[in-house]
């Protein structure tokens, strides 16, 4: 049991993450897909015509392991490669229509998640946790910043 007179408030951080993690894993094993997949469809939903670089990037995983995940969702019918109009040598990641039902369901299995997880929060405290995480990400992306300037 952690000590909750003096938390560590990164390994707590990264207790939580990984908790949740391997719960949304097995949460997207038992519809068939992986947490990586929905990723992916997410993702594109966001920002449609990416590349597999780019959604690399983003998930940080090396540009084989996306193309292996969308290799797989195009099986699906769920994703499709359609070639860059400026450069041929690029292909960008698009949903297709049969992709909408199946993030219709991860989105109600995230809000499902997101009361889970966040059970017995009150807004209030809810609202301040969020405040907190954006401030340590900001703070976070800054110092990534400032590194590469260096």
């Amino acid at each position: 049991m952690p000590d909750l007179q003096d938390p560590n408030l990164l390994i707590l951080l990264h207790d939580v993450a990984r908790l949740m993690r391997t719960l949304a894993d097995r949460r997207a094993r038992a519809h068939g897909m992986t947490r990586a997949q929905w990723m992916i469809l997410v993702r594109l939903r966001r920002c449609g015509g990416m590349t597999q670089r780019e959604l690399a990037e983003i998930l940080e995983v090396e540009p084989i392991t996306v193309g292996r995940l969308v290799d797989r969702l195009t099986a699906r019918g769920l994703v499709e490669r359609r070639a860059d109009p400026a450069d041929r040598r690029v292909w960008r990641l698009h949903l297709t229509p049969e992709a909408a039902p199946v993030l219709a369901e991860i989105d109600e299995m995230r809000i499902a998640f997101d009361a889970e997880v966040t059970s017995g929060l009150s807004p209030e405290r809810r609202r301040q946790v969020i405040e907190a995480l954006l401030l340590m990400k900001n703070n976070l992306l800054a110092a990534g910043e400032a590194g590469e300037a260096a």
